[in-house]
């Protein structure tokens, strides 16, 4: 039985470098290619591929939201997250949103392949340097408004800016800044966003 794969990734170069390596296999074959996240869900539910290889960072929409909305459009669907970014916090959110393995790039061929196969199956795929990094890392101490606050500091600013972007007011916007500064061990903003964007906290 032939295996139909799909490939979301927004650099056109990596997407034709795993369509020409999963060609190879003979139980696998490439249905459809995207370049954003906002057009999985679309694209799954017209091409119905057996397994999406989706990557983290993207336009339009990123790799884990990505995934819960096309286990939505198509619940039979398996989901194998392949990216550059190994973040533990990565993995947890991406398992959560019913990704069923995790692998990073650099991941030989023949190994993906195989790691197509057995989420095909039903079975979970995980890195295991990013699994070991993961229960290292442990869960995101940040709430979800912390974590919300940060993602917008991320983007520069003042308090002010931050505080537009979120739909909260500024003293609101500096508590929970101080709250994830003092949960990330961070001396600042910028280096809170830093430590918390390397675990994949946000």
């Amino acid at each position: 039985m032939t295996i139909r794969v799909m490939l979301a990734d927004d650099q056109a170069l990596v997407r034709g470098a795993l369509a020409a390596l999963l060609e190879l296999e003979s139980d696998l074959t490439v249905v459809a290619q995207v370049g954003s996240g906002d057009v999985v869900a679309a694209a799954a539910r017209e091409h119905r591929p057996d397994v999406i290889l989706m990557d983290v960072e993207m336009p339009g929409m990123d790799g884990i939201a990505a995934t819960t909305a096309a286990r939505e459009a198509l619940p039979g669907v398996r989901v194998l997250i392949v990216t550059t970014f190994g973040r533990p916090g990565f993995l947890r959110r991406g398992l959560r949103a019913g990704a069923s393995g995790f692998v990073v790039k650099d991941t030989p061929a023949t190994e993906l392949a195989d790691a197509v196969r057995r989420v095909h199956q039903g079975l979970r795929v995980v890195d295991p340097q990013l699994a070991t990094d993961s229960l290292v890392a442990g869960e995101s101490p940040l709430t979800r408004r912390e974590s919300e606050v940060l993602l917008a500091a991320r983007e520069g600013g003042t308090v002010a800016d931050v505080a537009k972007r979120v739909f909260l007011s500024e003293g609101t916007v500096r508590n929970h800044l101080s709250a994830a500064i003092g949960k990330t061990g961070a001396r600042n903003r910028a280096e809170a966003v830093q430590i918390a964007d390397g675990n994949g906290w946000l």
